[in-house]
This record gives structure tokens, C-alpha cells and sequence, in this order.
């Protein structure tokens, strides 16, 4: 039985919360989707340059939908002029639902940390300003990630995508109302602290992604990601949660649906 909270409508599609659309290719991605029962998904941005990509692809399918952002290893490209470019797009164009990804990445290179939160918290007061959820790229940065969400605060909601933290920092952000997304790492053998987070994560929090075309899930790990794979993503939480595959397809995509308003 579904718990107290949830008085949705029942979903028997999945939805990708994050794919890289732009990086594959799209006609193939697209049909493959609809073999897996995967209906909706959103394509994050990363850089300046894939934008006018990514909201062609969005523009051009009914059941795809945009980020606008700047990643954090990119965070020395971000300046006025393009975030004002930002706020005409998210004004004329209805598929951007989100600004992301954007975060902070201490993994790859700690030189620029400072600019890297700098830009992350003026990237979300441009969300808080167009009313939009953001998603978020924490990397190796848990605890300045947390910090500046709290001490910022995202007023539309927050996504922690391709979450990558122990249980105890996934309660902390479920309790600030924040949602936690599960990608394909979390159908690895190894991965303990991500299948324990998947046990764990409350269903209302509770979202899918692929992340593709990285992070591929079993049983197609090392090859290309694409959003079809969602669906082993579904098949796995649904497994470790000892729940039917059809309840946890359908409160994480009424949780998107949600959070994106689509």
C-alpha cells in the first residue's frame, strides 16, 4: 500500500531527470525511450555553447524539457551578460524547467573553489528570481554544497542529482525538503553507500536519472548511456526496496512531474 502522503494519479511511464540528450543521438535515443516505457526526460546544461542544442532538441519534442545552467568546472564562463541571456530564455521559451546543472566539483580540480560557490549561489537567486527548481552537481563538496543551498535557499525546489553522499547526508537533505536522484551507479556490486541510500531515501524524496551518456547501468555497463536505462535503475531500487517495480515507477514520476512541473 501506497503511504499517506501520495494521492496521485497512477503513472505507468518513467521519466529521466537527467540526460544528456545533446551528446547522443537524438532520433535513436528518442525511439529507444518508447521501447523501455520511458516517456519524459531533461536535458541538464553544462556550458554555454550546447544550450541553443539542448532547447532545440526540448522545443522539438513534446516529452523533453531544458536546463538552463553552467556546471561548476565551467564557472569562470559565467558573467552578467550570460546570465541575462539566461533569464530571456527561461522567459520565451516554456521547456526550461530547471536551472542546472550547477554545484560545486571538488574532485577535479579545488584551484578555483571559491569562484566555483560564487557562481553557484548567484545561480540560485537566478532561480529563485524565474521561479525554477534547481538541480544540483556535488561532487566531493558535500558539506560547502549544503551550506550554500541552506544559507541561499532555493525557493522552487532542489535535486540533488546523481546523489553521492553516505545515508546520514541524505537524511540531513530530506530534511530540508530536498530531493535525491538515483542513477545507474546504484545497480553496480560494489556500490554499498549508494544501495543503502536507495534503501533508505523516503519514497516522496525519491527520484531517476541516467545521467547519460555516463554512469551506464547494469547489465549494459560499459557501453553508452542512454535514457532507456532508467528503467534498470527502477528495477533496481524496486528490488533492494522489496517493492513492485510499478509503485516505485509511478511515485517517482508523479515526484518529477512535481518538482518540474511537467
Amino acid at each position: 500500500m501506497l503511504l499517506a502522503w501520495y494521492n496521485f494519479a497512477m503513472k505507468d511511464y518513467l521519466i529521466d531527470t537527467h540526460a544528456h540528450i545533446d551528446m547522443l543521438e537524438e532520433s535513436d535515443t528518442l525511439a529507444e525511450m518508447e521501447n523501455y516505457g520511458v516517456k519524459k526526460a531533461v536535458i541538464p546544461s553544462v556550458e554555454a555553447g550546447t544550450i541553443d542544442k539542448i532547447l532545440e532538441i526540448a522545443n522539438n519534442n513534446e516529452n523533453i524539457y531544458a536546463m538552463l545552467g553552467i556546471y561548476p568546472s565551467e564557472a569562470k564562463s559565467y558573467n552578467d551578460e550570460l546570465e541575462k541571456h539566461f533569464i530571456e530564455l527561461a522567459e520565451n521559451y516554456k521547456k526550461v524547467v530547471a536551472i542546472g546543472e550547477i554545484g560545486l566539483d571538488y574532485y577535479w580540480d579545488k584551484s578555483f573553489k571559491e569562484l566555483q560557490q560564487e557562481v553557484f549561489i548567484k545561480q540560485i537567486k537566478l532561480a529563485n528570481k524565474l521561479n525554477l527548481p534547481v538541480v544540483v552537481h556535488d561532487r566531493e563538496a558535500h558539506k560547502d554544497t549544503y551550506d550554500i543551498l541552506k544559507e541561499t535557499g532555493a525557493e522552487k525546489g532542489v535535486l540533488l542529482h546523481c546523489f553521492s553522499g553516505s545515508v546520514e547526508f541524505m537524511k540531513e537533505c530530506v530534511k530540508e525538503g530536498w530531493y535525491i536522484a538515483i542513477g545507474g551507479v546504484v545497480t553496480f556490486k560494489n556500490a554499498v553507500k549508494m544501495k543503502d541510500v536507495a534503501k533508505e531515501v523516503p519514497l516522496d524524496k525519491l527520484m531517476l536519472e541516467t545521467d547519460s551518456p555516463y554512469l551506464t547501468p547494469v547489465p549494459y555497463r560499459g557501453k553508452p548511456n542512454q535514457p532507456a536505462y532508467v528503467r534498470f535503475v527502477a528495477e533496481e531500487v524496486a528490488k533492494l526496496r522489496k517493492m513492485p517495480i510499478e509503485e516505485i515507477i509511478d511515485i517517482t514520476t508523479n515526484n518529477a512531474e512535481r518538482l518540474f512541473g511537467i
